[in-house]
């Protein structure tokens, strides 16, 4: 299954191929997934994004879906994970582009924004905030606070384990995840996090029904990449929390000076351990918080009419010239 309007290209940094799928012509813009998930996830963004005459590329990301999977843990760090978003600009032949990131994509963005900010036109990120560097390592820090309990990022740590048990049956894992991650589902929070010996996806709640959103033959798609695939190369990027801590020491102060945008659902659970307003200050041109009511965490997927309107109508405010009226010459291709 293919994103509509696209051709698929090859990336190669550092003998490291990335499966991109490229369509439409006009300001660069790049989608970055998140976990676990796939360029597929963008599927409702693409044609919207080309229809309104943007370029937009969305690979699989290092670790997933067509692209290689490094067997180095310390292969998917922050460096190679931006250093990888500058490569697929690069191959559009472009100097600055649009980035867009969910989830672990919206970290990527945030931080490349920080790394490379003659490279980054804007940013819009979902359902992960800004998150300042903390005092301590990620990892070291979630690990006192849970010294008791459960938090699935430490679980995700050693390695083999989560691989496995995700792993073991990728259709359970998948819709579980797709559809029971949401703050409102049907979980005792006390038993979430409970050290009782059980894996992540056994904490999930079985959802009854696919939610109308997803499609059995979009899980289907889901869940045979993820059977060829396996979940290590995406774990792994958990793996790298507190080397990244310890490799953007030098950007401590740093400041995003780009135009930048958040969107979340009010459902969805990050939202409950990372308020957005916690990194706003570290933010020198943020356009603000939209969080849509009775969404979860896949919000492009969940709500796609709404996010789309309000991507378009971000690009259209940061990424096109405007003429002495303030009106964006790209509204004539919507």
């Amino acid at each position: 299954m293919t994103i509509a309007r696209t051709a698929t290209r090859t990336v190669t940094r550092n003998g490291v191929e990335l499966a991109v799928d490229v369509g439409g012509d006009g300001p660069p813009v790049i989608l970055a997934h998140g976990f676990p998930e796939l360029a597929f996830s963008w599927r409702h963004q693409v044609p919207a994004l080309i229809d309104a005459g943007y370029r937009v590329a969305v690979p699989d990301q290092r670790g997933y879906g067509r692209s290689d999977r490094p067997s180095a843990i310390e292969d998917y760090d922050m460096v190679q994970l931006t250093a990888d978003l500058l490569a697929v600009l690069d191959d559009l032949g472009e100097e600055r582009a649009v980035f867009v990131g969910h989830d672990w994509g919206a970290m990527v963005v945030w931080q490349l924004a920080l790394f490379a900010p003659e490279r980054v036109s804007a940013v819009l990120a979902m359902s992960v905030p800004f998150l300042p560097r903390g005092p301590v390592p990620t990892i070291t820090l979630l690990r006192q606070i849970y010294v008791d309990g459960f938090f699935y990022m430490v679980y995700f740590q050693e390695p083999g384990v989560a691989d496995s048990e995700l792993a073991s049956d990728p259709l359970r894992t998948m819709r579980r995840l797709l559809a029971g991650t949401r703050a409102d589902a049907d979980a005792d929070a006390a038993s979430f996090s409970a050290a009782d010996g059980r894996g992540f996806i056994d904490r999930l709640p079985e959802p009854k029904t696919l939610p109308g959103w997803l499609g059995e033959d979009e899980l289907d798609f889901y869940v045979a990449e993820f059977t060829r695939t396996g979940f290590t190369g995406g774990l792994n990027w958990y793996r790298n929390l507190d080397r990244n801590w310890h490799l953007t020491e030098h950007l401590a102060d740093a400041q995003v000076t780009c135009p930048s945008l958040f969107i979340a659902g009010s459902d969805d659970p990050v939202l409950s351990f990372i308020p957005p307003e916690a990194g706003e200050a570290w933010l020198d041109d943020h356009r603000g918080n939209v969080i849509i009511e009775g969404a979860g965490h896949w919000i492009q997927q969940e709500r796609p009419d709404t996010v789309n309107e309000i991507l378009l109508g971000f690009l259209d405010d940061v990424a096109r010239p405007h003429d002495e009226t303030g009106t964006a010459e790209g509204k004539a291709h919507r």
